[in-house]
């Protein structure tokens, strides 16, 4: 019963400090907020507890605020497709790559499977998505979940 109010109090945070940082940018926080809750809704759903929520809402957060003025709907779902291309069956150092229909596009470059805590395969993995040309990076890592999914893990 204690999970709900730590989940929306998360959710609350993340979206209040993506309105503060973005200093009124609507773009960016209707990405950040976005981002935030649907990371909790995919962190909860994949990690099956508050802690996967709390790290989903993070890093939701953490991109949508960052890409959410320039990528649209479909951009980020082809850029999380992506994502769980490389993760699942990306070969290291191989990029992963999408292309919207409005010109931005990128590339995900998976690293090796190694085994962390309980979790038989996680992955390091290099996002760079250029919007107008111009390249944004972002490194991660995940970790997949015993039912198949994959959920990002803090550093």
């Amino acid at each position: 019963m204690r999970a709900v109010p730590l989940v929306a109090l998360v959710l609350i945070g993340a979206t209040l400090a993506g309105c503060q940082a973005t200093q009124e940018n609507p773009n960016m926080v209707g990405g950040a907020a976005t981002g935030a809750v649907a990371g909790g809704i995919i962190g909860a759903i994949a990690g099956r507890n508050v802690a996967g929520a709390a790290i989903g809402a993070l890093a939701g957060g953490l991109i949508g605020g960052t890409i959410g003025a320039a990528l649209d709907d479909q951009d980020r779902q082809r850029a999380q497709q992506a994502e769980m291309q490389a993760l699942e069956y990306g070969s290291p150092g191989s990029p992963v790559s999408w292309r919207g229909d409005n010109g931005n596009y990128g590339t995900v470059v998976p690293g090796p499977a190694y085994a962390r805590g309980g979790s038989p395969k996680c992955r390091e993995f290099t996002h760079t998505i250029y919007i107008d040309g111009q390249p944004q990076t972002a490194r991660g890592t995940a970790c997949r979940n015993p039912d198949g999914t994959w959920a990002p893990v803090a550093g």
